[in-house]
């Protein structure tokens, strides 16, 4: 297929579903078809995707799902857009974003059940590609961004460590916690883009080890995400792995805590500005800027504390481990488009800055996607991806009710 006859197949595809999902902010047709004319190659070569609404594409606003920034036109492309576009992407236009990144939904539906969230804060890209759209969406995590829309919409995602990928051209809630990331409809789709980002190719390691962890410390996880968890478990070990449990004892809690004070105060901090038109902002996002104002700067300093000495335990840990396997999200998508669900089981590993492969395949018993998430060491971002390819072939062959 030519990059011309797949933009054009994405935008009959958009123009199908768009009414039912609202997954875009702005499609920018015309743009894309001459992008995909000038291609040149490269390893993507005409390939449509979609942006995130934080993250600048040169020539369209980024609005960030805010009045505040409507018809702001970006200069540049971000990082992540360049080096997409330099592999022969083709940005497609730009995907709906929860206001600024945090909870306060936007229009988008789940495209496996409209009257259900598609998560958040990357929901329109989550929703694009599920409902076949575009096979590549940028998106980004600051709690559980990514990873939960992932899960809640039956794809999978890829959070790339903190700092790997520069969050250059991306509006952002904390220094410390932003990081970049793709969705894609599986593994392989998603491996093949992060090497057209940065060069890491997926590696299967000869011997899989790998810890679990259902999440249970921290929030009450559901009963079909659980059996998932235990049942890829179990195919893991009949594969020839080796599993054991990471444990906790409150450990997870912590760093959860932890999170959120970082999150608040330098949130409170990127958007002063946006702060002193309070009119503007939802009221879950003025509730965070107040309450990141009244965390004083020594609470702060301890937070970052536990993230420093617990990363440091957690990548000795992952020296001799492949990945840390848990639930995505505490079940399947919430009924409602109020709410975008709960971060809790993100948060940990976002704090420590740890990469994260959101794998696809499971369903509970309404058909609604069940996504687990593997989270890896940061200099081993080739293996984490060699892990989350095999884990999705075994959730394959578990959901099609092979032997």
């Amino acid at each position: 297929m030519t990059g011309a006859s797949a933009v054009e197949e994405a935008l009959n595809r958009l123009e199908k579903t768009e009414e039912e999902i609202r997954a875009w902010v702005r499609v920018d047709a015309e743009g894309a078809r001459a992008a995909a004319e000038r291609t040149a190659g490269g390893p993507l070569k005409g390939m449509p995707f979609g942006v995130k609404d934080i993250i600048d594409v040169a020539g369209l606003p980024t609005e960030c799902g805010s009045a505040l920034r409507r018809g702001r036109v970006a200069a540049a492309d971000a990082w992540l857009v360049d080096r997409l576009r330099g592999a022969g992407a083709v940005p497609l236009g730009k995907t709906v974003t929860t206001e600024f990144a945090y909870f306060q939904p936007g229009p988008t539906r789940n495209p496996h059940n409209v009257h259900h969230t598609p998560g958040g804060s990357s929901s329109g890209s989550a929703a694009a590609v599920a409902a076949g759209v575009v096979p590549l969406a940028l998106g980004s995590q600051t709690a559980g961004s990514l990873t939960r829309p992932a899960s809640y919409c039956g794809v999978a995602g890829y959070v790339a460590p903190v700092g790997a990928w520069p969050t250059t051209g991306i509006t952002g809630l904390s220094p410390t916690l932003d990081a970049p990331g793709l969705l894609a409809p599986d593994v392989a789709a998603l491996a093949r883009a992060v090497a057209a980002v940065d060069g890491t190719e997926a590696e299967t390691p000869p011997f899989i080890r790998v810890l679990l962890w259902p999440g249970t410390g921290l929030v009450g996880t559901d009963r079909a995400m659980l059996d998932a968890l235990e049942r890829t478990g179990r195919a893991l070990v009949a594969a020839g792995a080796a599993i054991g449990d990471l444990g906790d004892s409150g450990l997870t809690g912590r760093l959860a805590q932890a999170h959120a004070t970082v999150m608040a105060y330098e949130a409170a901090r990127a958007l002063a500005d946006e702060a002193e038109r309070p009119e503007y902002l939802s009221d879950p996002l003025r509730e965070l800027l107040c309450r990141g104002r009244n965390i004083a700067t020594r609470e702060h300093a301890a937070a970052l504390e536990v993230r420093h000495v617990v990363r440091a335990r957690m990548l000795r840990l992952l020296e001799n481990t492949d990945a840390v396997l848990g639930p995505a999200a505490p079940g399947p998508a919430p009924h409602g488009l109020a709410a975008t669900g709960d971060p809790v089981l993100s948060r940990p590993w976002q704090l420590l800055g740890l990469p994260v492969v959101t794998v696809p395949g499971h369903r509970d018993a309404h058909g609604m996607p069940l996504g687990l998430q593997l989270v890896g060491h940061p200099d081993r971002v080739g293996r984490l991806l060699g892990v989350a390819r095999h884990t999705e072939g075994l959730v394959r062959r578990i959901t099609e009710g092979a032997p």
